[in-house]
């Protein structure tokens, strides 16, 4: 049985699969705990973002829906606990969690990944309906900067998109999902 999320026993799990998942080195696969990780390190040490965040606060879940075809047998919840430019932590988290978040977005493997590479403008994808948001749109979008810097830092994190992995790294994704569901 899997422990409860936001009990000291689930992150004691959470941090142990994450020392053995990253054991290899980086580039990490989009959307695994080992990528969030990194991309968490990446936010909290960039001044632009604390600058251009120093008024926001609230989590952000970057739901991500499942698409086998990729491997991704289960819904991802990225959940961002983001408070006054300070980025206290991003985890891969179960989906009552996720859909807990403040601001939930969502969308297929395929848009965030075209939002990763910087072809689709999220707060213009939630906009036109390409991403789905809960949450109070007019917030998100006096956050636009705050938006558009952890898009920008995401592509400096870097790693490999599942929608153009490799068979060797679908098995890996795969491999990094299953460990994530024996959380949930």
């Amino acid at each position: 049985m899997a422990p409860t999320y936001g009990t000291d026993e689930w992150e004691s799990e959470y941090q142990a699969m994450l020392a053995r998942r990253t054991a290899k080195e980086p580039p990490y696969i989009y959307f695994t705990p080992e990528w969030a990780s990194l991309y968490e390190k990446v936010i909290q040490g960039d001044a632009d973002y604390k600058d251009a965040a120093k008024t926001w606060e609230g989590t952000v879940v970057l739901h991500v829906e499942a698409t086998p075809e990729f491997g991704l047998d289960i819904d991802i919840y990225v959940f961002m606990d983001l408070w006054h430019g300070d980025c206290r932590s991003i985890r891969l988290v179960p989906p009552e969690a996720g859909e807990a978040g403040d601001f939930v977005i969502s969308g297929s493997l395929e848009r965030w990944t075209q939002v990763a590479k910087k072809e689709l403008d999220s707060t213009k994808g939630m906009m036109q309906g390409k991403l789905k948001l809960k949450g109070d749109l007019p917030t998100i979008v006096r956050a636009v900067r705050a938006s558009q810097r952890l898009t920008d830092l995401s592509a400096d994190v870097g790693g490999v998109f599942p929608t153009e992995a490799n068979e060797e790294q679908k098995a890996e994704f795969k491999a990094s999902m299953d460990d994530l569901a024996s959380l949930y």
